[in-house]
């Protein structure tokens, strides 16, 4: 492969850690990736859920809940970098509709012209090309706690992170498989059951990845 070909980008992907990968934070862990670039990346675990439910983030941080959906379901660990602070994985929230508006004319107009299409309703939102957004924000709770905000959403506490190149490495050293990302393993699946429906996004199951597993 030449050295100068395009960079690998793997946002909106799944990482799946391999069976050898025993660093206590990613064992068996299905990772989302937020960001993907030359610069590095970064993702939120989304099947290991910590002891803390959203409703006791929610006291914790003097809001109420008013989303009986949401209450009871866990707050999840998102990796081990800044695991004090809040990551909420959600569907788009659209601004208002004079935001929206503006649509690329001709050649001649501005590149910072972009930005009003794909503004969020909240402050510190990153939008992930593939329909998602994660907002660090506490704005994004505040709606939820009054019975708006996004109908779907993942809140983790801390989050994963890769260097320049890092990433690259661990996957040549077969220590994660990737796919692309399947919204319904992330809102919609039992999170005993992500790791192995992530898997079968490419046609795996558990026992083929064991070290024990003869060759063909």
């Amino acid at each position: 492969m030449p050295a100068d070909s395009a960079p690998m980008n793997l946002t909106h992907h799944f990482l799946i850690a391999m069976p050898g990968l025993e660093d206590e934070s990613f064992a068996r862990s299905v990772v989302y990736l937020c960001e993907h670039s030359e610069r590095g990346a970064l993702g939120l675990i989304i099947n290991k859920p910590s002891d803390l439910s959203l409703k006791g983030l929610f006291d914790k941080v003097d809001l109420s809940l008013r989303r009986d959906d949401l209450s009871k379901e866990p707050v999840f660990r998102g990796g081990p970098v800044q695991t004090e602070r809040g990551f909420v994985l959600h569907e788009p929230m659209s601004p208002p509709p004079s935001l929206e508006k503006p649509k690329a004319k001709d050649d001649g107009e501005a590149e910072g012209d972009e930005d009003s299409e794909t503004e969020s309703a909240y402050a510190s939102t990153m939008s992930i090309p593939g329909g998602l957004e994660m907002t660090t924000s506490k704005d994004v709770l505040e709606a939820l706690s009054t019975g708006a905000g996004p109908r779907r959403v993942l809140v983790t506490l801390g989050y994963a992170s890769w260097g320049e190149g890092q990433l690259e490495s661990e996957l040549a050293e077969n220590s994660w498989l990737t796919v692309g990302a399947d919204l319904s393993v992330i809102f919609d699946t039992p999170v005993g059951q992500r790791y192995d429906k992530a898997l079968g996004l490419l046609g795996l199951q558990t026992w083929m990845l064991s070290p024990e597993a003869g060759h063909a």
